[in-house]
């Protein structure tokens, strides 16, 4: 019977000869899954035998992971914002430049926010969760996308602040709101074929773009987001790091104010912050 230790080098070794990035700490996060315990406690049974069965799960995932499915698609969950959250090819994974976007919102004052694409409801519920007063709204044209953020509200109780509605952005939904946010489509039909296999291959493609030249989800929730606004209330939008100058343009045409430009842990434009 094979030792833990021994199925992590012969994994790594698998994913580094099919060049992922990090075959080692991608091992690690996969093996500690097969094994069902936290990733923290894997050095601490490195030495113990495992059965046939963890072998087995451990080899199915490296070899997922050596086709290039993401690491969070094997495992169904993601970090973010210091929580777990329940993800998979329906959502888009939440990425850490996103966090830029909760950290910004959580500077300002509000009560009543609404998420716009909401997807596994990552930002939303990580500002309910940090705001223990505050009510929110998220709106997703999917219903697959809706059923994994109503999970992940329920894993974390907040089903009772948290509504999810199925809707084209403002679609069906009564405002106004203190607190608007969104990480909406935003890469170029042009930039997609460009994007590592991870993406590209298993992320819902209308969550990664509108088509175009990207801005279209910017295009239609700018010109509707002052009427849900409360006033002098906030908009946060992720953009991608070319787009702030043409999101500003479009803002000033809807007749709302530049407040900020955020940067992300690289230095890279990352949330655009308006007002109504």
């Amino acid at each position: 019977m094979s030792t833990a230790a021994r199925a992590l080098a012969a994994g790594a070794a698998r994913l580094r000869a099919a060049d992922i990035p990090d075959p080692v700490g991608d091992a690690r996060r996969l093996l500690a899954h097969a094994l069902v315990i936290p990733p923290g406690r894997l050095t601490l049974v490195l030495a113990d035998p495992i059965t046939n069965t963890q072998a087995a799960r451990f080899e199915d995932a490296i070899a997922a992971r050596a086709a290039r499915r993401p690491v969070s698609q094997i495992t169904g969950r993601r970090a973010f914002w210091g929580r777990e959250f329940i993800t998979g090819p329906d959502v888009l994974d939440p990425r850490p430049e996103t966090e830029t976007l909760v950290a910004a919102a959580l500077e300002l004052e509000f009560a009543r926010v609404l998420d716009l694409g909401t997807g596994s409801g990552c930002i939303l519920l990580s500002l309910l969760a940090d705001r223990p007063a505050s009510h929110g709204t998220g709106t997703d044209r999917s219903a697959a996308a809706l059923d994994v953020a109503r999970r992940n509200a329920a894993a974390l109780g907040l089903e009772d602040r948290a509504t999810l509605v199925q809707a084209d952005w403002f679609d069906a939904v009564e405002g106004p709101f203190d607190l608007i946010v969104s990480n909406p489509p935003y890469i170029a039909a042009g930039e997609m074929a460009g994007l590592d296999p991870e993406v590209r291959d298993w992320e819902p493609h209308e969550a990664l773009t509108p088509g175009g030249d990207g801005l279209d989800a910017y295009r239609a929730i700018l010109a509707a987001a002052r009427g849900h606004m409360t006033p002098g209330g906030h908009l946060l939008l992720e953009i991608g790091p070319t787009q702030a100058g043409a999101v500003f343009a479009l803002a000033d045409a809807a007749g709302l104010r530049r407040a900020g430009l955020q940067r992300d842990m690289d230095g890279r434009d990352r949330v655009v912050h308006l007002r109504a």
